[in-house]
C-alpha cells in the first residue's frame, strides 16, 4: 500500500476526468547513451538501473490505475526510448497493457534516435503496438551534427527513414533544429528541401536554445559559443513557415507542421488545451482538473521513493480559475487553434483597445468570434497574454 502523503492525491482529489476528456499517458525512458550539449530534459548514461526503474514504473502505475482508467495516446519520451533493446521495450509494453489494455485508435508515440534505428527493432515496435515515431534528426549536414554533438551521421539519418518508410510507419515525424552556429539560410532551408522529400506526416522545427547549466550554456557564459542573432533567428522562422505551408504542412503550433489534421499529434495537444495527462517515470509532469505534479528528477530518487512505498512526487500545484484562464492565453496564442474572445478576461472595453491593437500590428486575426495567431504573432505568443493582464 502507497504511503500517499501528497494532497494531489488524497481521496476527495481522485476524480476521473470526463470521459469527453479522455488522458494522454507519458512514460519518461531517462536513458541516453550520450548526453546532447543543448538538452535540459532530464537523462542519465548509466543503464545499470535500467531493471531498476522498471520495476519502480510498474509500482508506480498502481497508484494511479483508478484515477486514469482509460488513455488514448501514449508517448514514449526521454532519453532515448529506442535505446532500450527488444526484451526490455516488450517487457515495458506488457507493464503498460497488464493495467490499460488500449483501443484501436490510440495513438502510440515512440522517440527514437537514428542511429538506434534497424528493421528488427522498428518490426518489434510494430508488433507492441507503436504506431507512430518521431525521429531526432535534427539536420541533414554533416558539419552541424557534429556541433550539436549527435552519435549519426546525415548518411545514417537517411537510411533511418528510408527504413521507417519501408517498414510501414506512414505516421513519422521529424524533428530538425535551425540558428545553430554559422547555420545560413541555404543550408537551412537544404535541410527542409530534403527534409520533405521523405513524406514525413510531422515536422517539429525548433530554435537552438541555450539553456544555463547545459554544457552549451556554460560555453556560451564564457564567450565562447555564439549563434545567429534574433533578427537572423526571426528570419529562420518565417522561412520555415512558408516552406512547409508551400508544401502543404500545416503551422498548427510554434514549432509543429502537419501534413493534414489527422496528422497532428494527438498526445501533445493535450498539454495545450489543459487536457488530462499522467506522467510516469523519472521527472515526468501530470495534469488532471486544474492540478499538476511532478515527480523526482532522478532515476535514484525516484526508485528508492517507490521502494519504500510512498509516492515519488517532488512537487504539486493546484491552479486557481485566474491561474488556468492565464494558462489558456498562453497556449491559446502559441497554436493556429486560437481562442474565444469571449475567454479574454479584463473589461470589455479594454480587450476590445488590446484586440485592436493586435489586429493593427498583424499579430491576430478574428474570425467567427476565435482569435488565431499570425506566424509574426507567434514569434511573440509568450508576450501577447500580458496585453490582457489586469
Amino acid at each position: 500500500m502507497m504511503n500517499n502523503t501528497w494532497p494531489i492525491l488524497t481521496p476527495e482529489s481522485l476524480i476521473p476526468s470526463p470521459e469527453s476528456q479522455l488522458p494522454g499517458l507519458y512514460v519518461h525512458i531517462p536513458f541516453c547513451k550520450t548526453k546532447c550539449p543543448y538538452c535540459d530534459f532530464y537523462s542519465v548514461t548509466d543503464t545499470d538501473s535500467v531493471d531498476r526503474w522498471l520495476g519502480a514504473l510498474k509500482t508506480e502505475i498502481g497508484i494511479y490505475r483508478e484515477l486514469f482508467p482509460h488513455f488514448d495516446s501514449i508517448y514514449l519520451g526521454g532519453g532515448t526510448p529506442s535505446l532500450l533493446d527488444a526484451p526490455t521495450f516488450e517487457r515495458l509494453m506488457k507493464i503498460l497493457r497488464s493495467h490499460w489494455p488500449g483501443n484501436p485508435d490510440e495513438e502510440v508515440t515512440l522517440e527514437a534516435n537514428p542511429d538506434d534505428i534497424t528493421r528488427e527493432k522498428l518490426s518489434h515496435y510494430r508488433s507492441m503496438g507503436v504506431n507512430r515515431l518521431s525521429l531526432g534528426v535534427q539536420s541533414f549536414d554533416d558539419r552541424e551534427l557534429k556541433f550539436l554533438r549527435r552519435r549519426h551521421t546525415a548518411t545514417w539519418a537517411k537510411r533511418a527513414i528510408e527504413m521507417v518508410r519501408s517498414c510501414g510507419f506512414a505516421n513519422f515525424g521529424i524533428d530538425l533544429m535551425y540558428g545553430l552556429k554559422g547555420q545560413t539560410r541555404e543550408k537551412w532551408l537544404s535541410t527542409l528541401v530534403q527534409a520533405v522529400k521523405y513524406d514525413p506526416s510531422h515536422l517539429s522545427c525548433y530554435q537552438l536554445t541555450i539553456e544555463s547549466g547545459t554544457p552549451f550554456g556554460l560555453l556560451k557564459a564564457k564567450g565562447a559559443l555564439t549563434i545567429p542573432k534574433e533578427g537572423v533567428q526571426r528570419k529562420f522562422f518565417f522561412d520555415t513557415s512558408l516552406f512547409l505551408s508551400d508544401h502543404g504542412f500545416i503551422h498548427y503550433e510554434i514549432s509543429n507542421f502537419a501534413k493534414g489534421q489527422g496528422c497532428i499529434s494527438h498526445h501533445n495537444t493535450k498539454y495545450w488545451t489543459h487536457a488530462p495527462y499522467l506522467g510516469i517515470g523519472p521527472a515526468a509532469h501530470s495534469f488532471l482538473n486544474g492540478k499538476r505534479w511532478w515527480n523526482y528528477r532522478s532515476v535514484d530518487r525516484y526508485c528508492a521513493a517507490l521502494h519504500d512505498g510512498v509516492a515519488p512526487i517532488e512537487g504539486f500545484e493546484i491552479l486557481t480559475e485566474d491561474q488556468m484562464k492565464l494558462e489558456s492565453l498562453y497556449f491559446g496564442f502559441r497554436t493556429a487553434q486560437g481562442l474565444a474572445v469571449l475567454d479574454l478576461p479584463g473589461p470589455e472595453d479594454r480587450v476590445s483597445r488590446v484586440l485592436e491593437e493586435l489586429i493593427k500590428a498583424r499579430l491576430i486575426m478574428i474570425r467567427n468570434g476565435q482569435i488565431t495567431p499570425t506566424e509574426k504573432g507567434f514569434l511573440v505568443a509568450d508576450r501577447i497574454p500580458l496585453m490582457f493582464a489586469v
